[in-house]
């Protein structure tokens, strides 16, 4: 049996909710905006932005999922391993991703900070374990899941730190940062 095709209509449908929230949260703060908001600049009905998202925050958790996994997949596609460059490009891809969500959604930003932060983490937690189980398939699953945790908090504490603490370009940060990364406390 084959693979079924999702209507053309629904993914113009979803990513015209998409967009409309997106053009809203840059005009309201996030504990604004209201379903009304979006369906009116998306043209759509109440019915049809239900049949899409439950509410308001789990449309805001398909726009920061997609434009996470995104970037970092496009950062990454030329890596399949963990290494050094994998981490530099991560870097840069929620580097990038945070700068311009604050950029996009200004007034937003601040109120879906929180959540924001939890997806990213989660999503390089995901990112991070399945690059970990490809370069050391016979260590113990918790291990890597501990390895895993470390490396995206610690890479999502670094853009943080950068973003809000950092006059170094992104590039210049990380290689600074790096030697934290591959040798930890080590590093003289």
């Amino acid at each position: 049996m084959g693979i079924s095709k999702i209507d053309p209509r629904i993914l113009r449908t979803r990513r015209l909710l998409v967009d409309s929230f997106i053009t809203v949260a840059q005009l309201k703060d996030f504990k604004d905006i209201t379903i009304k908001d979006i369906t009116d600049k998306a043209t759509v009905n109440r019915a049809t932005f239900y049949a899409h998202f439950v509410d308001k925050y789990d449309l805001l958790d398909a726009v920061l999922s997609e434009n996470i996994l995104k970037n970092i997949k496009e950062m990454l596609s030329c890596h399949d391993y963990l290494s050094e460059a994998t981490i530099i490009k991560i870097f840069l891809a929620v580097t990038k991703f945070q700068r311009d969500l604050s950029t996009q959604c200004k007034k937003s930003y601040e109120s879906f900070s929180t959540m924001i932060e939890h997806k990213i983490k989660k999503e390089l937690e995901s990112v991070f374990f399945s690059l970990l189980i490809k370069r050391n398939p016979q260590r113990e699953k918790e291990v890597l899941k501990i390895g895993a945790v470390l490396l995206s908090w610690g890479i999502y504490g670094a853009c943080v730190d950068w973003q809000h603490n950092s006059s170094l370009p992104a590039e210049e940060y990380i290689k600074i940062a790096m030697p934290y990364f591959l040798n930890g406390m080590a590093v003289h």
